[in-house]
């Protein structure tokens, strides 16, 4: 089999990124005067806010208030937030960043997942503006009023979208609106880092996908694209597999002890790295499921994908056929590769532990949390967080409340993944110091 030579790899990544932030697979979610607009239909303290501010000002609002992050490139402030490609008539088209172009600590990382994310309350003032407008809703103006695009800030209800968005395909990807829809078991899930892509074989949290271009194809099958087209933007997407595979995990930006650090190393690999491997020059991680019976965190994930579902990946075009392996029974979650766990928290599968000291003190677990926009808890290594028993009553509307994340509510649980318990308290905080370093 021919290699491919590193100078081919690289032009093919440089290409995916392009393809990423420049083509429209999908129609624009809304325009410049509906994002202008958007302010106006805030609640009262967030309204006279912006409505006193400069334009400038105004724009940093608003992209605050729906987790729009602001493209590395943006350097005069006028350009759509990455995650939207700048189409004509001033319009805001969607792509992958929009859930895996993240910022941490206030520094924006492509292939970082968008932890701020705020989808189902943007997509809903959207609505309301366009209306108000006299314009045309688009798919997901419509779609969120027949599905939750997310119940919390900084997660999405993507395992759904893409089941619905494959329902009425035939496993050749013909259009078929009479096709039995399925039922939906909506939950929210938290985006992986893209830049540990390259060290899995299979995709998703599960790992029932194959590693292939195909399966990125999901989130652009709206009815209106036909299958020569999917043919034709298939080696797009490759180049945009190559991309996500290119990406390396960013540094620890804060200070390290290194000697507590070095201490951490050798009860990670004793307690740790059956799961999740070694890292270091000599690193060896083996991709492997964890059954949920041992791992124990939320199942709702697991069961959300019926068998019909992925028996349709298994038989159609996603995977060539059956060519490409997808596992139609699988039995838990992959433990994934740690590089730049210190930059992609919230963690779990369902973004409900805010940090890897709460990951690692499974008792102190908070039953609700609220992050900061740009803080960075060095200490315990993760978001900036206040804790509370309830949602506060002061949280009146839904798109106040997406801000907290409820882990008492179906699929939000954090429990499970225990294993920390059998470490001391001092090994903790060595594994928790060995964890900057990866």
């Amino acid at each position: 089999m021919s290699q491919v030579s590193p100078a081919a790899e690289m032009a093919s990544a440089r290409r995916g990124f392009e393809f990423l932030r420049t083509h429209e697979y999908l129609p624009p979610d809304f325009d410049d005067d509906v994002f202008d607009e958007l302010w106006t239909v805030w609640p009262e303290q967030d309204r006279k806010a912006a409505e006193s501010a400069d334009p400038s000002t105004r724009r940093r609002l608003t992209f605050s208030y729906y987790g729009l992050i602001t493209a590395p490139d943006d350097l005069d402030g006028k350009k759509p937030a990455f995650g939207y490609v700048a189409a004509d008539r001033g319009n805001w088209v969607m792509n992958c960043l929009a859930c895996h172009g993240g910022k941490v600590a206030g520094r924006v990382i492509p292939g970082l997942p968008n932890s701020h994310t705020a989808l189902q309350t943007l997509a809903e003032d959207v609505r309301t503006v366009k209306i108000k407008q006299g314009k045309a809703l688009a798919h997901l103006d419509l779609g969120s009023l027949q599905m939750p695009l997310s119940t919390t800030n900084g997660t999405t209800n993507s395992v759904v979208f893409g089941i619905v968005l494959g329902a009425y395909r035939n496993p050749d990807m013909t259009v078929d609106l009479q096709r039995p829809f399925p039922q939906l078991v909506h939950h929210d899930m938290d985006a992986p880092p893209y830049w540990n892509v390259k060290k899995k074989t299979s995709l998703y949290a599960d790992g029932f996908s194959p590693k292939t271009a195909r399966p990125l194809m999901q989130f652009i099958l709206l009815p209106r694209v036909t299958p020569a087209q999917l043919t034709e933007w298939e080696p797009e997407f490759a180049d945009m597999l190559a991309w996500i595979e290119s990406l390396e995990a960013p540094k620890y930006p804060f200070e390290i002890n290194r000697e507590l650090a070095s201490r951490g190393e050798p009860i990670f690999t004793k307690n740790c790295a059956r799961c999740h491997g070694t890292y270091g020059a000599s690193g060896v991680y083996h991709q492997q499921t964890i059954d949920i019976d041992e791992v124990q965190t939320d199942r709702l994930r697991l069961s959300s994908l019926s068998p019909e579902h992925r028996s349709w990946m298994k038989k159609g075009w996603m995977s060539r056929f059956g060519e490409d392996p997808v596992e139609t029974n699988p039995v838990g979650y992959v433990a994934p590769p740690l590089d730049g766990i210190w930059a992609s928290g919230p963690y779990f599968h369902n973004g409900s532990v805010p940090t890897l000291w709460h990951l690692m003190h499974p008792e102190t677990r908070p039953k609700v949390w609220k992050r900061t926009e740009d803080g960075y808890d060095e200490q315990r290594v993760g978001l900036e967080i206040s804790t509370f028993d309830e949602i506060p009553r002061t949280a009146k509307s839904p798109a106040e409340r997406r801000r907290y994340f409820d882990t008492r509510l179906p699929g939000k649980s954090s429990a499970g993944h225990l294993f920390p318990q059998t470490l001391t308290e001092s090994e903790k905080e060595a594994v928790l110091e060995y964890l900057k370093t990866l």
